[in-house]
């Protein structure tokens, strides 16, 4: 039995320039035919995206999956609101974390994994705008190290 690798449909890089990344988990997608051949052809979009903990069942809101050419009748509204799989152990992780103050549950990615849809969602903490000029402030120094670097070896 060979494992196929995970194809990424979405990523939502905005996730981690707007926080701190604490813990990670993997849910699967509720989702309809129609949404899995749309997602198939990389047609979602997670930037807007957030994830809410109701009645002891995770949601997924602002997730726009765009309908499918050929799908007519059966297409979905873009942006339902979709149920996440997860395990209670980790659902009840989830709510004891996120009902701390500054905590909140935000979308990774969305990918493909032995033929499934799978979400990547992390227990995520605000970034101030001090964190955020600081992160920017590495990244530009290591990309002057990486450029000189570069230029050294040309040289």
């Amino acid at each position: 039995m060979s494992k196929e690798p995970q194809k990424l449909v979405a990523n939502n890089k905005k996730a981690y320039h707007e926080y701190f990344i604490e813990e990670k988990y993997e849910a699967g997608l509720v989702l309809h035919g129609t949404e899995v051949k749309s997602l198939r052809m990389g047609k979602c979009s997670i930037k807007e995206a957030f994830i809410r903990v109701d009645g002891g069942e995770v949601y997924v809101y602002g997730m726009n999956i765009s309908p499918y050419e050929k799908g007519n009748i059966f297409n979905k509204d873009p942006l339902r609101v979709r149920k996440l799989l997860l395990h209670n152990s980790e659902i009840r992780k989830l709510i004891g974390s996120s009902s701390e103050q500054g905590y909140t549950i935000v979308p990774l990615q969305v990918y493909f994994k032995d033929g499934r849809a799978k979400i990547e969602i992390g227990l995520a903490k605000g970034k101030k705008l001090y964190d955020k000029r600081a992160d920017k402030a590495k990244k530009d120094i290591s990309r002057e190290v990486e450029k000189d670097f570069k230029l050294k070896l040309r040289g």
